[in-house]
């Protein structure tokens, strides 16, 4: 096989790779229909039938005088951020994120990850046997704003009751965190065991209209992370297999819902009306007078991995890049390395690119060598090309001998670059996730004027100037290597830039950047390699295998010294 064919193939994957990743990620594990069919059946089961009452979980309670208020908002300021919610019931009517902005604009609003359009559902609203308890149910509130400061810890307390049953919500705020920890205590105020399923809801629509960055629900449990497509969504998903933690998240944001005291929550999720909505629920049983204490964690904020490394049920693990998770996230943490020595993630991309680059010098040393050995047999590879264009087997035959003759790899060239591929994937995939590039600036202004340009690497390159620059560095690189002899095959690879800077062109200019700096420095490698061993010889072939050549492969010796004298002698 020529070595043309096998970079062709390599390239032409790798585009392949990319544009399919974009348009069809990764698939999510699917449960089979018949499970979520046997979980609701078991559910059913379950709440026919009760459970015997456990001193462990439920202890005397005195209640409390319960008087019910009308609503009113309720106010958290942190660092981090500022939360509105209802005193009926603790819902979540605002969660305004102070550090991320809607837009590069300086006077831009801030992300709110709770809209107008989600009330409806209940974010963070709670469920009692499926009737919302911010609707249904009557609620007091004795308290006020409160504002935190770095460092500090305050408590919000909700009181409420319907269907026979008090409900105590405490919600405790840490001033340096996004997470929100609640503790709900359910008591039964009848004379008769109480049997219900108590749901936590959080809910949102789209963060976006980016089909790079969709929303998605996600969960946690003992097989992994899976993540749900909207189809299954907009039919109604259910599952309940050991969950750790459900959310509805894109690339940047995630509203995560994490319950500490249940080993067997049920997850039910839905996309309706745009709206997407999950509920965790637990079947609880309590007996006259007793109670149930649930301790529970939300998590309202960005995808970041400091916030989320300290969450509980390994919440971190919603960060997730793709096929290469495993390579992209160190990537992706020495690229904050670099970013907090540079204070600019444009130049933390480039000095990633530049380690990287070091790291497979050897290898692409190698590729850049075979290469060029593979150039100097070019006048030898066409004579045997029009000498056996009729039988395509005898030129292949004749095609490795001559590789052999001279100790020549066709393939050198392309095993190389099979083995960087997962790098270059996984660094792709991280910088087209990483909330740590949202409205990141590079260059904020085209030199010399005050037109704003790479001001946001999450965004595209407005003028499209750093992907046509890198379909010419492509180009560059091609002119560099050796012309292939076939010649469809070389209108193909003259074909691919184009192909490439059709691919990038409205990629986020972080991943635009790091594959033209990539390019540079490959272009300056191959480059260098060239003026290194472009004037060496092939090595000579052995004088076995030099005799076996075939005439139109075999170079012609040039005679020296006294034969050549003698052979002037002989011509006169």
């Amino acid at each position: 096989m020529e070595i043309h064919r096998v970079l062709i193939a390599v390239v032409l994957s790798l585009v392949v790779l990319v544009v399919w990743n974009v348009i069809f990620p990764p698939a999510p594990t699917q449960r089979p229909a018949t499970e979520q069919t046997e979980v609701e059946r078991s559910v059913e089961t379950e709440a026919r039938t009760p459970e015997p009452f456990s001193p462990e979980r439920a202890a005397p309670r005195e209640v409390a005088q319960f008087e019910a208020v009308e609503g009113q908002q309720i106010k958290v300021e942190t660092p981090l951020y500022r939360a509105t919610f209802n005193s009926s019931g603790g819902v979540l009517e605002h969660f305004v994120l102070k550090k991320f902005k809607q837009t590069i604009d300086p006077d831009a609003p801030s992300i709110d990850l709770i809209t107008p359009r989600s009330l409806a559902k209940g974010p963070m609203g709670i469920s009692w046997n499926r009737i919302p308890t911010w609707i249904e149910g009557d609620w007091s509130f004795d308290g006020e704003d409160i504002n935190i400061g770095s460092g500090e810890e305050q408590s919000l307390t909700f009181t409420g009751r319907v269907g026979g049953i008090d409900i105590i919500r405490t919600m405790t705020f840490t001033a340096d965190s996004y997470e929100i920890k609640e503790d709900i205590e359910v008591i039964n105020t009848t004379e008769s065991q109480v049997v219900g399923e108590l749901s936590n809801i959080l809910a949102t629509p789209a963060f976006s209209d980016d089909r790079y960055n969709p929303t998605r629900v996600a969960y946690f449990d003992h097989d992994g992370l899976s993540h749900e497509k909207d189809k299954q969504l907009r039919e109604g998903f259910v599952h309940q297999n050991g969950l750790k933690w459900a959310g509805i998240g894109n690339h940047y944001f995630l509203l995560a819902f994490v319950p500490q005291t249940s080993q067997d929550s049920i997850l039910r999720a839905e996309l309706e009306n745009e709206i997407y909505r999950i509920a965790v629920a637990e079947n609880i049983y309590i007996d006259p007078g007793m109670a149930r204490t649930m301790a529970n964690t939300y998590y309202i904020g960005p995808k970041d991995r400091d916030y989320l490394i300290d969450a509980p049920a390994e919440l971190h693990r919603a960060i997730y890049y793709g096929w290469f998770n495993v390579i992209a996230k160190p990537l992706i943490i020495s690229l904050n390395y670099f970013h907090g020595h540079t204070g600019n993630y444009g130049v933390a991309i480039l000095i990633l690119t530049l380690v990287i680059k070091i790291i497979f010098w050897p290898l692409a040393q190698k590729s850049y060598k075979s290469m060029n050995q593979l150039k100097k047999l070019q006048p030898m590879m066409a004579k045997i090309r029009e000498k056996y264009k009729d039988d395509r087997t005898k030129m292949n035959e004749e095609m490795m001998r001559l590789y052999k003759t001279y100790k020549v790899n066709p393939a050198g060239g392309c095993l190389p670059i099979l083995v960087q591929i997962p790098v270059f994937i996984a660094l792709y995939q991280g910088l087209m996730g990483a909330v740590e590039l949202r409205h990141a600036t590079f260059i904020q202004y085209l030199p010399f004027t005050d037109i704003v340009w790479l001001a946001d690497l999450s965004a595209r390159d407005p003028f499209y100037i750093t992907p046509l620059v890198m379909g010419a560095t492509m180009f560059l690189q091609q002119k560099m290597a050796p012309a292939p002899g076939d010649p469809l095959q070389a209108k193909i690879m003259l074909f691919l830039p184009l192909v490439f800077i059709f691919i990038f062109i409205t990629f986020p200019s972080g991943l635009v950047l790091y594959w033209l700096t990539n390019n540079v420095l490959s272009i300056g490698q191959q480059w260098w390699c060239l003026r290194q061993v472009g004037n060496k010889p092939l090595p000579k072939p052995d004088e076995k295998k030099e005799s076996s050549e075939s005439p139109a492969e075999k170079p012609k010796a040039v005679p020296s010294g006294k034969a050549a004298k003698k052979k002037k002698k002989k011509q006169k």
